[in-house]
């Protein structure tokens, strides 16, 4: 029995414009959702998430295609990117403009220690193991369903659950220090 992404993936292999159409509309908004709440900025969230549909035109004819879970491969390569991202970004670290300052509602200290705030639980996230990191994000950033992350990681819910729960102990002992 094929699932419904496996069909659209067979289709997708010959390159049909339809089936590559149908696999962008359904995950291109959920991935820049991911890569915009790890990175935090809309312009590089942006351009890795078109990188991510590159990367998978790229390994549809090869055996690095994703087979059967094509949501959870998306979502490893986006993550990936935004590790490597972070990873070249350490020496030159950017500050972007925040949108949230050009129209304010707020008063702009309390822009200002939000957008502290998120960059400190950022760089604590990036401190957790891979897999604790996506966890993190999928089940909060995401707010996706335990099942529905255990799928999107090949795991089963048991190993979710504790992937959790150690990531967050471990995220509150970093948030502490």
């Amino acid at each position: 029995m094929t699932t419904p992404d496996q069909q659209v993936l067979e289709r997708a292999r010959t390159y049909d414009a339809q089936a590559l159409a149908e696999i962008y509309d359904r995950y291109a908004g959920p991935i820049y959702g991911y890569l915009y709440r790890v990175i935090g900025d809309a312009t590089h969230a942006e351009d890795l998430a078109g990188e991510v549909f590159l990367r998978l035109l790229q390994a549809l004819r090869t055996s690095r295609a994703p087979r059967d879970n094509l949501e959870g491969w998306l979502y490893r390569v986006a993550h990936n990117l935004a590790m490597d991202l972070f990873r070249r970004q350490k020496k030159r670290p950017a500050v972007p403009l925040a949108e949230e300052l050009v129209a304010q509602d707020a008063r702009p200290s309390d822009l200002v220690e939000d957008r502290q705030a998120k960059q400190q639980l950022r760089a604590r996230i990036q401190r957790l193991s891979s897999d604790q990191q996506r966890v993190v994000l999928l089940r909060f950033a995401q707010e996706l369903p335990l099942a529905e992350v255990a799928r999107l990681m090949d795991k089963s819910e048991g190993a979710i659950k504790i992937l959790q729960h150690r990531a967050l102990n471990r995220l509150r002992k970093l948030l502490q220090e």
